[in-house]
């Protein structure tokens, strides 16, 4: 079976194809100085950005893993959430709340999808 690493680092690879599915390191937004919405946003669209990398897109989501710094942004990212997904296809879904690497960022983001 092909094992496929999306850009590998010392510490970890963006994302590992391995049979027939993409596992990604979680995704984090760009701008921390953002709201959380915008920061959602920025790690939902870095998500899009390497599943099409990876030959694949949120249609074909299995599972998400959701950090958030602070529980009290769950409504916000349900609403960042629920635009974003596609309607039908919602992967099973965790979020828990957590201390993130960086005080400014409010979300991280981790995903499985189907090839």
């Amino acid at each position: 079976m092909t094992l496929v690493r999306i850009d590998p680092g010392p510490r970890l690879s963006e994302a590992v194809a391995h049979d027939g599915r993409v596992y990604l390191s979680g995704m984090i937004p760009e701008d921390t100085s953002r709201d959380v919405a915008a920061q959602v946003g920025q790690a939902l669209a870095e998500i899009d950005a390497l599943l099409a990398r990876a030959g694949t897109d949120k249609s074909r989501l299995l599972t998400a893993t959701v950090f958030l710094a602070d529980i009290g942004d769950f409504a916000v990212l349900n609403a960042v959430w629920d635009a974003w997904v596609v309607p039908g296809q919602a992967p099973a879904r965790a979020t828990v709340q957590a201390r993130l690497n960086d005080p400014a960022m409010r979300v991280e983001i981790m995903v499985v999808a189907a090839l």
